[in-house]
């Protein structure tokens, strides 16, 4: 059985700082493509950011600089760096496994965490 927890989410101002965590079991961890994806409300679930099993990383265009998604394979972990947050950033965000596609072009696996809630306040 797949499982997909998510933590770390909360209420922080403008221009601070949070971190993500997603633990995965029933997975093959080291060979999984990970993803953080968010959905605020009245929008759809839109991709973040996605770590290949290679570690290569990818970005949407509206977080780079400011978020660092990384990995951590010894305990099936994968984790969102969040720095300089906007209020555009509240949302609630998703873990999701076994992500696919090329740079530009990811597509989310059929895993989906129970989403941690984030709200930047202005």
């Amino acid at each position: 059985q797949v499982q997909l927890v998510e933590s770390g989410g909360g209420l922080v101002q403008a221009g601070g700082s949070l971190r993500l965590s997603c633990v995965a079991s029933g997975i093959n961890f080291g060979i999984a493509a990970m993803g953080w994806y968010r959905q605020a409300p009245g929008k759809q679930r839109d991709l973040v950011a996605v770590v290949t099993a290679n570690n290569n990383k990818d970005y949407a265009d509206s977080v780079k600089g400011r978020f660092a998604i990384s990995r951590d394979n010894a305990r099936n972990t994968v984790f969102l760096h969040m720095n300089s947050l906007r209020f555009e950033d509240t949302a609630v965000y998703y873990c999701n496994s076994d992500v696919y596609g090329f740079v530009g072009h990811w597509y989310p696996g059929a895993n989906w965490g129970q989403g941690t809630q984030v709200t930047v306040s202005s």
